[in-house]
């Protein structure tokens, strides 16, 4: 069966087709931050671009009105986020922090979703997290149309928890993520390591 994106009324088939095939996606948890009130909200479209210069990019849709997340609001006003990497004991909390909040509620109080400021010049990061950027907008991507917008983020620093590091000599990080499969979450469960290649 083949999909002609050309043809298809219904955009939201679209999304379901390209969110249940291209997996397992990283979800980016984003913290910003205006007027003292702490958004927290978890993106699964994500990835990594570039390490010189150190990028991500996130593409951040819209309210069901019509209306720009917070995420899009904050980072138009204020330049900057901290984005968490999510580990499986936060699921729980992630999931919760996807509900749609009035702008001057915070996910952090309402689901007690605990926070920790390390540079004052950035937003929170979630506590507990094993990886967290610091990151400053770079740039919005317009895609000619539609209700998503891509947005690059330059990482200027990077948090890894300590027990985390498992060879501080060849820099090697190992936690347990989370990843997006359609409407379901997965755990990654066992790595395999590819054999050398001749």
């Amino acid at each position: 069966m083949e999909f002609d994106m050309t043809k298809m009324e219904n955009k939201n088939d679209i999304y379901k087709l390209m969110s249940q095939t291209i997996i397992p996606r990283p979800i980016a948890w984003i913290v910003t931050e205006d007027d003292g009130v702490v958004n927290i909200a978890p993106f699964s479209y994500f990835t990594g671009l570039s390490g010189e210069p150190a990028c991500v990019m996130v593409s951040i849709g819209h309210k069901n009105d019509g209306t720009p997340k917070d995420t899009l609001l904050n980072l138009r006003k204020h330049k900057k986020c901290t984005l968490c990497m999510v580990e499986e004991d936060a699921l729980e909390a992630m999931h919760l922090s996807s509900k749609s909040l009035p702008h001057n509620e915070s996910e952090s109080d309402l689901f007690h979703i605990k926070v920790d400021t390390i540079h004052s010049d950035y937003p929170p990061m979630i506590a507990s997290v094993p990886v967290a950027y610091f990151c400053e907008l770079n740039q919005e991507i317009d895609l000619g149309g539609g209700t998503t917008v891509p947005v690059v983020l330059n990482i200027n620093k990077i948090y890894v928890r300590d027990d985390v590091i498992i060879d501080k000599e060849h820099l090697t990080i190992s936690f347990s993520p989370v990843a997006r499969i359609g409407k379901s979450y997965a755990f990654l469960g066992e790595e395999i390591i590819p054999p050398s290649i001749p």
